[in-house]
């Protein structure tokens, strides 16, 4: 796809991180323009809320959006990419 900035080749990325420390890795890949969906079902539920923390608030700064598609499943997306949801659907 051509945009201004040049070439954009449209990325999901699907993670099951282990542990806080690979938060990072998901705001970087956000930050070059990939959609990332994050399992979080392998984690400790205290350590998965700090992560989901933190990637949330990696994404907001760069103007992204996330999304919760389930207990323990996240999306986090550029502000390239929209989200759109259903007309039953509430955002929450």
């Amino acid at each position: 796809m051509e945009t201004p900035f040049g070439n954009w080749q449209p990325e999901v990325v699907v993670m099951h991180p282990t542990r806080y420390e690979d938060a990072m890795t998901a705001v970087q890949a956000v930050q070059q323009q990939r959609t990332v969906v994050l399992h979080l079902g392998e984690m400790d539920p205290e350590e998965a809320q700090r992560t989901i923390d933190f990637v949330s608030g990696g994404v907001f700064a760069m103007d992204g959006q996330s999304e919760r598609l389930g207990d323990t499943v996240f999306l986090f997306a550029p502000a390239l990419v929209a989200i759109n949801r259903d007309e039953g659907e509430t955002a929450g």
